[in-house]
């Protein structure tokens, strides 16, 4: 089109030709321009002491709009699709469970700007067994509000439902996933490690404290659960040993009757079939259903009575092959406690991850720099710890902690090819630092003025600005030294 446009516009007219409207005005336009310029820069000229004021005040700019502009690493925009976790009280059995996502199922319908959704409650391979995992398909930008509105009136809908809280997040039309995240409870996530288990989680409680005050968080979630029901089996060695049965052995009961795993591949010309042992439904609900449970002894050696006695408790068994079964209880005891669900690791050391998710007009700036505040101050509590960011708030702390030596490397890098062009060490500043030192401020100063913030796309841009801007200075300062070789003055 620009060379049509061109051909039509600019081509070469005869005497007496009429210009168009649109060529008219836009001539006089361009014209009413370049005056208004000349007579700027012959105002400029005669107050060359100007150039200095300007460019301190660029300077100072500069440092002003990098300390309050918000960073964010990427936008994170509207895709259409999110996910999540609904989280239950630790412990809840899967009935409990499946009752929760039929609750959570209903309330999803009830927002009218899902078009399709999909709930999954009990997965132990995707997310803890009081926890179900969320996917939400929107409708078009045009059909409904905006994703995080949406969000925000399902996770509150959903957080009604007593002994159940939601965490939902909108899916980033570009995602970044480094180290251990958990993008179902969180977009960013930030860990804390160290080799005192101890220190860790009490760490990990403070932050979470400290975290919770931050207005700007949309949810706050660690996967530290300390309060989960176990039952603990101890194994008497002893006793276990008298009748023939070993640790193995135990074991190896306990996994078939609980693990859910399969203990054989039937393989078929077209197909393959699991082969799973585990015990009824209703017969591994209570503790005392471990009673039910007998090992095989593989000593074949005779068997006494065991339990002390005919009375109440005393055990009875086969005797004489090695096919007895001993009672479970024969040679174990049990005890409910109350404990962590699972013991993470980052690094080879016991860890606890803060998932989190921000409220639409808060930056991961302002979020990062009050997560590590608050860790400055919980460290000097606990010395043995450390954290650090994962995801993409950890790539977002690393552009940016590199972005100003990459902005001097730039700088340096045209410095030398245009010292080389010139075959001069002035020029080159006369083309790079009047240009490319207000340009920037006038970038900074746009994101400011429109409220946007300094992410990733911004700072591509700002690297264009700076060679559109060292263009024009070359053209500038070519032009200039081509008129003074062919004798002209620096003022007309």
């Amino acid at each position: 089109m620009t060379p049509l446009m061109c051909a039509r516009i600019l081509g070469e007219r005869r005497a007496g030709h009429k210009r168009a409207r649109m060529e008219r005005w836009t001539g006089n336009f361009i014209k009413r321009v370049i005056d208004a310029y000349s007579r700027a820069l012959d105002r400029f000229l005669d107050r060359a002491w100007l150039t200095i004021p300007i460019l301190l005040v660029c300077i100072l700019g500069l440092w002003f709009f990098f300390t309050h502009l918000p960073f964010t690493l990427l936008p994170p925009g509207d895709s259409g699709f999110a996910r999540g976790v609904f989280i239950a009280q630790e412990g809840s059995s899967p009935e409990q469970m499946r009752a929760f996502q039929k609750l959570v199922n209903e309330k999803i319908i009830a927002e009218q700007s899902v078009a399709q959704f999909f709930t999954l409650a009990g997965s132990g391979s995707r997310s803890a067994s009081s926890q179900g995992i969320i996917f939400c398909i929107f409708k078009p930008r045009e059909q409904r509000d905006p994703i995080e509105q949406c969000l925000l009136r399902i996770q509150k809908s959903i957080n009604t439902i007593p002994g159940l809280t939601a965490v939902i997040s909108p899916s980033p039309v570009l995602q970044i996933n480094v180290g251990a995240t958990n993008q179902t409870q969180g977009q960013y996530a930030y860990t804390i490690s160290g080799i005192v288990p101890q220190d860790v989680y009490g760490a990990a409680n403070q932050m979470m404290t400290k975290l919770r005050g931050f207005k700007g968080f949309a949810s706050v979630r660690s996967d530290y659960y300390n309060n989960t029901p176990n039952l603990k089996i101890n194994i008497d060695r002893e006793r276990a040993a008298t009748y023939g049965v070993s640790t193995s052995a135990i074991q190896s009961l306990l996994k078939n009757a609980y693990s859910q795993n399969y203990v054989y591949l039937i393989k078929q010309p077209d197909d393959q079939y699991q082969v799973i042992l585990e015990v009824k439904d209703d017969e591994r609900a209570q503790p005392r259903d471990l009673d039910n449970l007998y090992v095989r002894s593989n000593t074949g050696s005779p068997i006494n009575q065991s339990g002390g006695g005919t009375g109440i408790g005393a055990i009875t068994t086969t005797t004489g092959t090695s096919s007895d079964l001993v009672p479970l209880r024969a040679v174990t005891s049990t005890s409910q406690v109350v404990g962590p669900q699972a013991v993470n690791h980052f690094d080879q050391f016991t860890s606890v991850t803060i998932n989190f998710n921000l409220l639409p007009d808060v930056a991961i700036g302002d979020a990062t720099k009050f997560i590590e505040d608050s860790f400055a101050q919980v460290h000097n509590q606990y010395p043995s710890i450390q954290a650090t960011f994962q995801g993409e708030a950890l790539v977002f702390r690393q552009l940016f902690k590199a972005l100003p030596l990459l902005l001097i490397a730039a700088i340096f890098v045209m410095y030398v090819i245009l010292g080389i062009l010139y075959e001069s060490y002035v020029h080159p500043i006369t083309v790079l630092f009047p240009a490319i030192v207000p340009a920037v401020v006038g970038g900074l100063f746009t994101l400011w003025i429109f409220g946007s913030t300094l992410s990733l796309y911004s700072v591509i841009g700002l690297f264009l600005l700076l060679g559109i801007v060292k263009k024009n200075g070359i053209m500038v300062v070519d032009f200039a030294l081509q008129r003074i070789d062919e004798g002209w003055d620096l003022r007309p």
